[in-house]
Formats: C-alpha cells, structure tokens, sequence
C-alpha cells in the first residue's frame, strides 16, 4: 500500500507545473517611431540614402544577427542582400 501512495505526491506535484506564458509581442505601429515617415524610402538602395545622425536606427540584412528587444523608438531597415531597402518598422 505504501508503494502505490508514495508516487501520488509527485504526481501531484508534476500536476501543478505549468509552462509560462509567452509574452505579447508588443505591436509594430510605425506611428511611435516616426517609421512613417520614411516609407517612402522603400525601393531605395540603402547606401544612396542619407539618415540623420541623431536617428535611432538599424539596418538589418537577411543573414544579420539582431538583438530580441523591442525599442518602441528605434526605427528598423529591413533591407535585401542587393542593398535595396525592404520594409521600414519600429522595433
């Protein structure tokens, strides 16, 4: 009888874990980054283009590595292997 309780607590316990959410991913308004106003850059070759030097951007290529954050104030250049600007968003 000891044998067929002793497991129970453990079920109990593995009964009780839970894997935790996933964070929201936050929304990618190009609004709170003034990314808007640079959708008109999209086509361009990103090395013709001139961008602010107080700008918070970053480039990203295909195969670039990037950080995971979410910077709602950082504007993102998502930009083809050729150099041709993709997609412009917050992030």
């Amino acid at each position: 009888m000891t044998r067929t309780l002793f497991p129970l607590p453990l079920i109990a316990l593995l009964a009780a874990c839970e894997m935790p959410a996933d964070p929201a991913a936050p929304d990618a308004d190009p609004g709170t980054c003034g990314a808007d106003g640079y959708q008109s850059l999209i086509g361009s070759n990103i090395a013709a283009v001139t961008l602010p030097a107080d700008l918070d951007d970053r480039i990203l290529y295909p195969d670039s590595m990037a950080t995971m954050d979410y910077r709602p104030d950082r504007i993102n250049f998502y930009v083809s292997e050729g150099g041709i600007i993709q997609r412009v968003a917050c992030g």
